[in-house]
């Protein structure tokens, strides 16, 4: 009997400890099951959140790299391009480097063809542009922009001896030049060739080759600004002349990649804050000899 109830009692610890072992890891089992929904809506919102905050990590980017990258053409003057000591220099870079300074930063330029970019800055490989790149509703669609920090005023331009050329009706049937990628060459297409009728459209990587082939006649007329061409016919002596009245004008932010607020936002503060304290101004009549228009 006594044999008996001990293993009766010996029984009764073991199924004991048996139910507390099984409870335990019940327990753990449903720990883990309700963890595993509750983690994941945890990383998702962590993935969206960095989402939503990606203007914010590359402004803290920026500024933690001490180091904002800049793209600009470099070949249009007196916007952007080299000078004499093959630095980058002009009223874009001016306006690049002052608004690195309000953030706190340092500029780095990155010079190329205007044609590419935008493809540069959607590929991560610049930060903003900063090269009289129109503000459009087509490209607000792929790159967002500040504010307009300048905006000019578009002629046609033609060589000294042509009284041929005085407005856009005269397009028809002669060879127009233009920049390759730029808001005028899309001007050309979409607007002004359904309405004038059919002419010769050819492209440009630069302004300074549209000139040169203008001046040898191998165009009959281009169209751009009156401050980018200046420079370029004092220094070279080409002979051509604008006419007519504007034809369009345009207004050009800094472009950045879309869904960055935080740096968008700093950015624009950056040019309200010069333009409210006369850094602007003093800029734009550095290198155009006036002052900006009225806004």
């Amino acid at each position: 009997m006594l044999k008996s109830k001990k293993s009766r009692n010996m029984f009764l610890t073991l199924s004991a400890v048996l139910l507390v072992v099984l409870a335990l890891t019940g327990c753990g089992s449903n720990n883990n099951g309700n963890n595993a929904p509750s983690s994941a809506p945890s990383n998702n919102a962590a993935n969206g959140e960095s989402s939503a905050n990606t203007g914010s990590d590359l402004l803290n980017e920026i500024k933690t790299a001490g180091v904002i990258k800049v793209g600009l053409m470099g070949t249009y003057a007196p916007y952007n391009f080299l000078n004499e000591n093959k630095e980058i220099d002009g009223f874009d870079a001016d306006i690049a480097k002052e608004v690195a300074k309000r953030l706190g930063v340092k500029v780095e330029f990155a010079p190329q063809e205007f044609s590419g970019l935008i493809p540069s800055l959607q590929a991560g490989k610049i930060d903003a542009i900063i090269s009289q790149v129109t503000i459009t509703d087509e490209r607000k669609q792929q790159i967002d922009f500040t504010q307009p920090y300048i905006t000019n005023q578009v002629k046609i331009i033609v060589k000294e001896d042509n009284d041929s050329i005085t407005k856009l009706e005269d397009f028809k049937g002669k060879n127009i030049g233009v920049g390759l990628g730029t808001n005028d060459e899309s001007y050309l297409r979409n607007d002004v060739l359904p309405q004038v009728g059919n002419f010769e459209i050819k492209t440009y990587d630069d302004v300074i080759t549209s000139l040169q082939d203008l001046n040898a006649g191998r165009i009959d007329a281009t169209i751009n600004n009156l401050y980018a061409l200046k420079p370029i016919v004092d220094k070279n002596g080409y002979k051509i002349k604008a006419v007519g009245d504007a034809i369009k004008s345009d207004q050009a932010g800094i472009a950045i990649r879309k869904d960055n607020p935080e740096f968008l936002t700093a950015l624009d503060q950056a040019l309200t804050d010069m333009k409210a304290d006369g850094t602007y101004n003093t800029i734009f009549k550095k290198w155009f000899g006036e002052e900006p228009p009225a806004e």
